[in-house]
């Protein structure tokens, strides 16, 4: 009898947690009534709360949601969600993407000690070494900005990206990011 009712239970919580599953599924697809007929903040705001739930627990994925708050206006949503990747294990990587928002923002003040942080942890990175030389190039800084390009140079001397970030800031052109 204890047996039967044991497989019962089971079958009960599978059964139940397959309808969660579900729901959730169903909750993460983009629809039209998201946005249709709806002022843009408010489209915006669904659309984002789907691609939150889209983006499950990957780093990149969140911190691209986070970006979107970011720049479009909900700062305080995005750098909640920025604070959350950087408050538990994540990559060095996560550091560099984060700063870059930062960048894109104009906020360099907060981007650059989050880059100084990214190339402490990371001397290899030759594309980010040109990226972040570019900035530091467009922001005034051609010392530090070229001795950036330097070290990207001494690391990938033959990446197409690395030279064009490089190129482009002689020219004022952002980084492509």
């Amino acid at each position: 009898m204890k047996t039967s009712l044991s497989v019962a239970i089971a079958a009960a919580v599978f059964v139940a947690g397959a309808g969660v599953g579900y729901t959730a599924q169903k909750q993460q697809k983009t629809t039209t009534a998201m946005y249709h007929a709806k002022a843009s903040p408010e489209a915006a705001k669904e659309l984002l709360a789907v691609a939150k739930l889209q983006a499950g627990k990957g780093s990149w994925e969140q911190i691209a949601v986070g970006r979107v708050y970011y720049l479009g206006g909900f700062k305080a949503e995005g750098q909640a969600i920025f604070d959350a990747i950087l408050a538990g294990k994540h990559e060095d990587s996560d550091v560099f993407r984060i700063a870059r928002v930062y960048s894109e923002a104009g906020e360099w003040d907060k981007a650059r000690p989050m880059f100084d942080r990214y190339f402490q942890s990371t001397d290899d990175d030759g594309t980010g070494y040109a990226e972040v030389g570019a900035l530091y190039l467009l922001g005034g800084d051609r010392q530090t900005g070229e001795q950036m390009f330097d070290r990207s140079v001494a690391i990938e001397s033959n990446d197409l990206w690395a030279t064009l970030h490089m190129a482009g800031a002689y020219l004022n052109v952002r980084p492509q990011e």
